[in-house]
C-alpha cells in the first residue's frame, strides 16, 4: 500500500498547480460548500443543471407554475379523463413556460434575474401549445383544413421549441432536427436516393405541430405519462437520503477490499444509475465523494475520475429503471417495459464486471489497498437501521415484475417515497416545534417544512424540462422521417455502403451512434441514434430490440469517448486531472461497452431473447466474464503479476476469442487464458522460492 503521507509529500509542483476548484472537498468541508462545488461542475458540463435560482417574488411564480404543472399531470394520470393530444400539448405548454423562466439564454448570464424577453418567450410558448388544447375539438372538426392562424401559431411554437432546445439540451439534436426540416423542403434538389418531391411550408408545419406523428408523437406521449412520474419519483427518492445510503452500503461491502474506493465508486454508480437519467449528474453526484477517497489512497487523478465516469455512464443501462430512454425504447418497439429491463440485465452485469476487473487489476498492479475496516460502516447494522430507504425502489421493482404498467409502478413508488419523505419531514418538524422558544421559532419550523415540500415538487417539474424538450425535438426528426420516408432510405443506404455485410453495418452504426451521441443527454441520445441508425441493422434480420440496444449502448458511451466525453470531463474537474487523458482512461476502462453490443447482436440469448436455456445463460456469463478478464489483463498489463508484451497480446487474443459466440473459439480462448494464468502462477511460486533461498 502506498503511504498516504509519503504520497502527499511527493506530489509534484505541477500537480499542485492543477488542483483548483475541488481542493475544498474534504471530509471537513461543510455540506453547503460541497453542494455549491457540485453545482459549479454540473452547470459547466451539464446544460440541464444551468438553471436560474430566483430569490425574490419571481421564485413564487416558478413555484406556482410547478405546482399547477405537477397537479395537472397527476390528475391526468389518476383520472384518465384527459385525451392524449390535450395531455401532450398541455405538457409541452408548461415545459415551455418553465423552461424560459428557469434557463437563461447563455450560461454566463446572471441566475437571479428574469429578462423581459424570456418572460415573453415563456408566455408565448405556453400560449402556442395551449392553442391545441383549447381548440382541440375545432381542430379535429376541420379535419386537416388548417387556417392561416393555425400555421402561424405552429411556426412560432416550433421556433420557440428550437430556442428552448438550444438553452436546455444543447446544439447536437437541434442541428440534426434543423437538417431534417431543411431536407423536407429541399427534396427535389437532393441527389440519388435522397431525392423526393418536396413539401410545402404549410404541410411541414401542420405535420410537425398538429400531427401525432410529429412533435406530439410517441416520445412526448411517453414523457407526458410515465416518464414524468418516474422523474417525480426520483426527486422524492433523492430527498430521502438514498444516495448516501447507497454509498454507505457499497463502502460496507467493498471499501476494505483491494482498490476499495474505486470498487465502491463502481457499485455506487450502478445503484444510483438505476434512478438517474444523466451520466454527468451521476458522475458529479457520487464522484464528489468517491473521487477524493480514491485519490487519498494513492490512485492517479486521471484513473480516479475515469473510474467514476465510466461507472456512472454505465448506470444508464442498469435495470430496473435505466433512466427515461429505456421507457422510450419500450414505447418505440411497442413492447412491455419489463422486456427492455430484462434484456439489459446480462449486458449490464458484464459491463460493470469489466470495469470492476480493470479496477482490481490496476489496484494490484500499483499495490493499492482498501480503507481501514474500522472507518467503514458495518453492513448488517446499516441495513437494520436504514434498510427501509430502499422500500420505494423495491416497490417499483415488485410492481413491474408483477406485470403492472410502468405508470402504476411509478405511482406506487411515488406513494412510498412520498410517505418516507413526509415521515422524515414530520419527525424534524415535531422536534423543531417542541424545541421552539417563541413564535418566530415555530414560524421557522413551518417555513422549513414548506420549503422542503416545495423544493421536491419544483425539482420534479424542473427535471422533466430537458427530457420533454429532447422528446419534442426527436418528434421533429420522426415527423420528417414519416413524411419523407428518409428513415428507410438512410437504412438502405447504410446497408448498401456496407455491401449487405452485417459486421460492416454494425461498425458504421457504431461510429454514427458515437458521433450523434456526443454532447447529447441520454434521452436525446437514444432518440437520435435509434431513429437514424437502428433501422439499418433491423433490415439485415437482427431482432429489433437488439438493434435498438446496440445503437443505445454506443450513444450512451459517447459521454466518455473523446473528444466531447462530458462525463469524463466532469469527473476530471473533481479530480483536477487532465480532461483528455481522463477520457482515454475512461474509454479503456469501459472497453466492455464496445464489445458487449456485438456479442448480443450475434447471440440474442444474451438479451434473453429466443427463449434461452439455463445452460445458454450460464455459458454466456462464464465465457464473457473470462473474456473480460483476458481483455482487461491485456489492456492493464497485469493478471497475477506484471505482463510482458507477448503475455498482454495472448491475454487479449484469448479474451477476444471468448467474445465470439462459438463453442470452438470459447474452448480455445479459455485454454489460452488458463495457460497464461498458470504460467504466471508458477512464476510467482518460483519467485517466492528464490526469495526464500536468498
Amino acid at each position: 500500500m502506498i503511504d498516504n503521507k509519503n504520497d502527499i509529500n511527493n506530489k509534484s509542483k505541477k500537480t499542485e498547480k492543477i488542483e483548483k476548484i475541488f481542493d475544498s472537498m474534504t471530509p471537513t468541508t461543510s455540506e453547503e460548500q460541497m453542494k455549491e462545488d457540485i453545482q459549479k461542475v454540473l452547470r459547466k458540463y451539464d446544460s440541464e443543471s444551468a438553471y436560474r435560482e430566483h430569490k425574490c417574488w419571481r421564485k413564487y411564480i416558478t413555484i406556482i407554475v410547478s405546482f399547477v404543472f405537477v397537479a395537472f399531470q397527476l390528475y391526468a394520470t389518476l383520472s384518465g379523463a384527459v385525451t392524449a393530444q390535450i395531455l401532450r400539448s398541455t405538457h409541452l405548454a408548461f415545459v415551455m413556460l418553465l423552461g424560459f423562466l428557469l434557463f437563461p439564454a447563455t450560461k454566463n448570464l446572471p441566475r437571479n434575474t428574469l429578462p423581459w424577453y424570456d418572460a415573453v418567450l415563456g408566455i408565448v410558448g405556453f400560449a402556442c401549445w395551449m392553442y391545441i388544447s383549447l381548440n382541440f375539438f375545432q381542430l379535429a372538426g376541420r379535419a386537416g383544413a388548417y387556417t392561416t392562424l393555425d400555421i402561424v401559431v405552429g411556426t412560432i411554437a416550433i421556433l420557440i421549441l428550437f430556442e428552448a432546445c438550444r438553452r436546455v439540451v444543447g446544439l447536437p439534436i437541434l442541428l440534426i432536427s434543423l437538417a431534417f426540416i431543411i431536407y423536407a423542403f429541399a427534396g427535389p434538389y437532393m441527389p440519388g436516393f435522397f431525392n423526393h418531391r418536396g413539401y410545402s411550408f404549410k404541410r411541414v408545419v401542420s405535420h410537425l405541430f398538429f400531427n401525432t406523428e410529429g412533435i406530439m408523437g410517441t416520445p412526448i406521449g411517453a414523457c407526458s405519462t410515465f416518464i414524468f412520474l418516474f422523474i417525480l419519483f426520483g426527486s422524492l427518492l433523492e430527498k430521502t437520503g438514498i444516495g448516501q445510503f447507497f454509498i454507505d452500503i457499497c463502502n460496507a461491502i467493498a471499501g476494505s477490499a483491494v482498490g476499495g474506493p474505486a470498487k465502491v465508486a463502481v457499485l455506487t454508480s450502478a445503484l444510483e444509475g438505476t434512478v438517474s437519467g444523466s451520466s454527468v449528474s451521476n458522475t458529479v453526484g457520487s464522484g464528489s465523494f468517491t473521487i477524493p477517497m480514491m485519490k487519498k489512497l494513492g490512485y492517479r487523478p486521471e484513473f480516479a475520475a475515469a473510474v467514476e465516469a465510466s461507472a456512472s455512464t454505465g448506470g444508464q443501462i442498469m435495470p430496473p429503471i435505466m433512466g427515461a430512454a429505456a421507457f422510450l425504447m419500450a414505447e418505440s418497439l411497442a413492447i412491455p417495459y419489463m422486456e427492455v429491463a430484462k434484456a439489459a440485465i446480462i449486458p449490464a452485469i458484464l459491463y460493470f464486471s469489466g470495469i470492476f476487473i480493470m479496477v482490481d487489476l490496476e489496484a494490484r498492479k500499483t499495490g493499492l489497498k482498501g480503507m481501514s475496516k474500522e472507518t467503514l460502516p458495518k453492513l448488517l447494522p446499516l441495513l437494520l437501521k436504514k434498510g427501509y430507504l430502499i422500500l420505494p425502489l423495491a416497490a417499483i421493482i415488485y410492481y413491474l415484475v408483477a406485470g403492472k404498467t410502468p405508470t402504476y409502478a411509478a405511482l406506487m413508488g411515488i406513494v412510498f417515497a412520498g410517505a418516507l419523505q413526509m415521515f422524515f419531514l414530520g419527525k424534524d418538524f415535531v422536534i423543531s416545534w417542541k424545541n421552539a422558544n417563541n413564535n418566530e421559532d415555530k414560524f421557522n419550523a413551518l417555513n422549513k417544512l414548506g420549503s422542503e415540500i416545495t423544493d421536491t415538487i419544483c425539482t420534479g417539474a424542473r427535471n422533466i424540462i430537458g427530457v420533454a424538450v429532447a422528446c419534442g425535438m426527436a418528434g421533429i426528426i420522426i415527423g420528417i422521417v414519416t413524411l419523407t420516408g428518409i428513415g428507410l432510405k438512410l437504412g438502405a443506404g447504410l446497408v448498401a455502403l456496407a455491401q449487405g455485410k452485417l459486421i460492416l453495418t454494425l461498425l458504421f452504426t457504431m461510429v454514427a451512434s458515437l458521433i450523434l451521441g456526443m454532447g447529447a443527454p441520454t434521452t436525446a441520445n437514444y432518440l437520435i441514434t435509434s431513429t437514424i441508425t437502428a433501422t439499418a441493422i433491423i433490415m439485415l434480420g437482427v431482432e429489433p430490440l437488439a438493434a435498438h440496444m446496440f445503437a443505445f449502448y454506443f450513444g450512451i458511451i459517447a459521454d466518455i469517448t473523446p473528444p466531447v466525453a462530458l462525463a469524463a470531463i466532469a469527473g476530471s474537474a473533481i479530480a483536477k486531472s487532465k480532461p483528455m487523458q481522463t477520457a482515454f482512461e475512461a474509454t479503456k476502462l469501459a472497453i466492455a461497452a464496445f464489445i458487449i453490443p456485438y456479442m448480443f447482436i450475434y447471440n440474442p440469448h444474451m438479451l434473453l431473447l429466443n427463449e434461452p436455456t439455463i445452460w445458454n445463460i450460464v455459458q454466456i456469463i462464464i465465457t464473457a466474464l473470462f473474456g473480460m478478464f483476458g481483455l482487461s489483463a491485456g489492456l492493464e498489463g497485469y493478471a497475477l503479476r506484471k505482463c510482458n508484451i507477448m503475455e498482454r497480446i495472448l491475454f487479449a487474443v484469448g479474451g477476444f476469442l471468448l467474445i465470439i459466440p462459438e463453442t470452438v473459439t470459447d474452448i480455445i480462448g479459455l485454454g489460452l487464458i488458463f495457460i497464461m494464468i498458470s504460467e504466471q502462477f508458477l512464476r510467482n511460486i518460483m519467485d517466492k522460492k528464490n526469495l526464500k533461498i536468498h
